[in-house]
């Protein structure tokens, strides 16, 4: 029993020693992970090189980084620009994805601010940067699918810009893009921006992401049509349309009313739009027929060469704008008014040429009067042709002239509004001038009576030859506007001598009042008639009502006492 006793407290110790070694052993083991770490995850040589690398934070190590970054890094790059909130961001975004970032051979990065000008500055301050060739330069290169990505964030970007006009331009791109990856960021801006007319825009471009948005609930597309409705153009038009034909019904009939009352008020609109062409049209057709007017109203001359005179005066401009910019690059915009005078006296002095050398020996002799202008017209276009060459010469427009605004859903083009303002001066000016000028009175005075003025000591010989060279004067300051809204070409005139001939006999022969208002009324029943029959069929109805016109008032509109009357 001792001996079994003894055993029994051996075996017991034993085992206790046992479970204390594998304790401390499991203890070791715990307390010492990086020899586990080391005995399983042996890490390859080559996973070395996809570690993780510190992200530079001052913009300049991100310019520099930009030279040697794949595609993707580039994009990363990109919107750590965006957010810093440097004002330069959104230059240098805009400037990668136009292909205007280099790197020199150094390693530091210019930007070009604008193509083909071979002008460099520094992307963070635009200090220009001297001594830069283009065998210095390399190009930081992006694919398509980078570029769209600097677009979208270039665009993202504008709408929180400093500039009022930035702001307002990115807001009318995201209305046209429908991104709706773009919609946080056009909700942030909407909230952020403090100008009314941007708040809008930027609210209907909201809402034609949130129209098309599948994502979207049935009260943000209801809210999203109504504020479409109330844009009301021919974009918002067309979302619409789309809209109409989705599942939900609330949103379909809502839609097809907003379709209609959006179609009622653009009818209403374009009938405005229509009237504004006319009058621009109308215009052109006054500026053209005012020296005919004369020419042919006052003295009965039928003169097929008053085309040529146009054509002269749009040859001016051309000429003058080329010695401007040889001369006097800085001086530019006023080529088109220097071009003013200078057409009337060329025009002007080819119209006294023609008038002592060939009209004055065809008095009262109509039929050979227009064989002999039609034969001067054909000698003033192979002159022209000669001199100038066949081809168009270009006539560009000042800066002034460029543009347009809306009125509602008119919209109003500043090339078209000045030549319709400079028309009514040039009108109102040459009445003014036979009216209270004394070379007006001798004009008036030889038209209603030759035989008397003549009696009375007017020389009716000289009369006639500055009547007919103030014709063609104001028929070449007709030519400086067409310059700005046709070809410059030899045929240029020939385009325009038929309608003046309507507008002087529909309006009455040798009344400026009538000229003016017959050029109008031509002009806007053109338009009118364009879109429902065609513009050749369009000018052929209007051919047609005139000469049934002048069945029954053969004196037209505004009949003047002339000489063809007293013949």
């Amino acid at each position: 029993m001792k001996v079994s006793l003894s055993k029994i407290r051996i075996a017991k110790a034993n085992a206790a020693s046992g479970l204390l070694v594998a304790l401390l052993a499991f203890s070791v083991f715990v307390s010492t992970p990086s020899a586990r770490a080391d005995t399983v995850y042996t890490p390859e040589p080559d996973n070395a090189a996809t570690a993780p690398q510190a992200q530079p934070t001052s913009l300049p190590a991100l310019l520099s980084e930009l030279v040697e970054a794949d595609y993707d890094r580039k994009a990363e790059i990109a919107n750590l620009l965006a957010e810093s909130g440097n004002p330069r961001a959104l230059a240098i975004i805009e400037a990668l994805a136009d292909g205007l970032l280099f790197s020199r051979a150094d390693g530091t990065v210019v930007l070009q601010p604008q193509e083909n000008v071979q002008v460099y500055v520094d992307p963070l301050t635009a200090a220009p940067v001297s001594g830069v060739t283009d065998a210095d330069l390399s190009k930081i290169e992006v694919n398509n699918r980078l570029r769209r990505s600097l677009r979208s964030l270039s665009s993202r970007l504008s709408l929180t810009s400093p500039d009022a006009s930035v702001r307002r331009a990115a807001a009318a791109d995201a209305f046209a893009s429908h991104d709706e990856e773009s919609l946080p960021a056009i909700e942030t801006a909407l909230a952020k921006e403090p100008e009314a007319g941007i708040r809008k825009v930027l609210g209907e471009a909201r809402a034609s992401i949130l129209l098309q948005s599948e994502t979207s609930s049935e009260a943000d597309k209801l809210a999203a049509i109504e504020t479409l409705r109330e844009r009301g153009d021919q974009d918002a038009l067309s979302l619409l349309i789309g809209a109409a034909t989705t599942d939900d019904k609330a949103v379909v009939d809502a839609a097809n009313k907003a379709v209609a009352s959006v179609q009622s008020s653009l009818a209403y609109w374009n009938q405005l739009q229509n009237i504004y062409y006319g009058l621009s049209l109308g215009s052109v057709l006054l500026l053209a027929a005012i020296g005919l007017a004369i020419t042919f109203g006052v003295m009965g001359v039928i003169n097929m060469a008053h085309g040529e005179m146009i054509m002269l005066g749009a040859y001016t401009t051309f000429v003058v704008q080329q010695l401007v910019a040889t001369y006097a690059p800085g001086a530019m915009s006023w080529a088109l008014p220097i071009s003013v005078p200078a057409a009337f006296i060329v025009a002007g002095g080819a119209g006294v040429l023609i008038e002592r050398s060939i009209i004055r020996f065809l008095y009262g002799r109509p039929l050979e009067t227009l064989l002999a202008t039609w034969g001067v017209s054909l000698v003033l276009q192979q002159a022209v042709r000669s001199v100038f060459g066949p081809t168009n010469k270009p006539v560009s427009a000042p800066a002034w002239m460029s543009g347009s605004f809306d009125v509602g859903h008119l919209s109003i083009t500043f090339s078209r509004l000045t030549i319709i303002i400079f028309a009514m001066g040039v009108l109102f000016a040459l009445m003014a001038f036979l009216k209270y000028t004394h070379f007006g009175l001798q004009m008036r005075a030889v038209t209603q009576n030759r035989k008397m003025a003549s009696a009375m000591g007017v020389r009716t010989n000289w009369v006639d030859a500055l009547t007919f060279g103030l014709g063609s004067g104001v028929a070449g300051i007709a030519g400086v506007a067409l310059s700005q809204i046709d070809n410059v070409s030899p045929n240029l005139g020939q385009s325009y001598i038929i309608d003046s001939f309507m507008v002087v006999v529909f309006g009455g022969v040798g009344n400026l009042w009538g000229t003016l208002v017959g050029a109008m009324t031509l002009g806007v029943a053109n338009k009118f008639l364009e879109p429902f029959a065609g513009a050749v069929v369009g000018k052929i109805l209007v051919l047609v009502f005139i000469i049934l016109f002048i069945q029954r008032r053969p004196r037209g509109l505004f009949a003047l006492k002339g000489r063809s009357v007293e013949a």
